[in-house]
């Protein structure tokens, strides 16, 4: 049974951002991954949290989801502060990564390779103002070409510092002047359903030795 934190990074704006949209899209995560097996846990930012029981609650996981709005192009703040708060914590006690994991006594070790958190997942799951178009299409002048995991590196380094691979994100589009809310949900458990089954033979090839036959999330998911 896999184990699935979804953080609620919504951060409530009156009459401009309720939240509405991004209440839906957690129940959604809860529903679908509840319905196929996984046993659930939830922060919600703005609600309030403990700083140590979300370490925890990061260690225990296997998958973490991050479901957020997109405000000015980056998560909303109080994101940034949590992220902080709690990855120093994981720092600080030597639970999320041990060091950057260079060494002076060998050279060919990596930053970015001292963390902890080998074999959990992280996934963003995001709400834009933005169309499609806006995305990996170089004639663009907002993104030049990027996608949305391109403009999300930064936060998402944060995981891969400790050893968290960083699954290909979720995005709905067009929210405000194009919604098309039923097919995105639709597209949303379709690539849950995706993620756990990959989780679920890979974890069973690896179970028999197979390493050969484990496939990359990036092999089989559209965004």
């Amino acid at each position: 049974m896999e184990k699935v934190l979804v953080i609620n990074a919504h951060h409530r704006y009156q009459g401009y951002s309720p939240g509405n949209l991004n209440n839906t899209l957690v129940d959604v995560i809860a529903d679908q991954m509840g319905s196929l097996g996984c046993e659930l846990a939830f922060t919600h930012i703005e609600q309030h949290y403990d700083v140590d029981e979300e370490v925890n609650k990061h260690l225990w996981a296997d998958i973490i989801i991050i479901q957020a709005p997109v405000f000015w192009c980056a998560l909303p703040w109080q994101h940034k502060k949590y992220l902080e708060e709690v990855f120093n914590a994981g720092l600080a006690q030597q639970v999320f990564v041990s060091d950057d994991g260079r060494s002076t006594h060998d050279p060919s070790r990596q930053y970015g390779s001292g963390g902890k958190m080998q074999g959990k997942q992280v996934m963003l799951s995001l709400t834009w103002n933005a169309p499609g178009d806006a995305f990996s299409n170089a004639q663009h002048k907002m993104f030049k070409g990027r996608n949305v995991d391109d403009l999300f590196a930064n936060l998402l380094s944060v995981y891969a510092f400790c050893a968290v691979t960083v699954l290909p994100s979720f995005s709905c589009l067009d929210v405000i002047k194009a919604p098309q809310i039923e097919k995105d949900i639709k597209r949303l458990k379709v690539q849950l359903k995706q993620l756990i089954s990959l989780r679920r033979t890979n974890s069973e090839s690896l179970s028999k030795g197979n390493q050969s036959e484990v496939v990359s999330s990036q092999a089989i998911f559209n965004h």
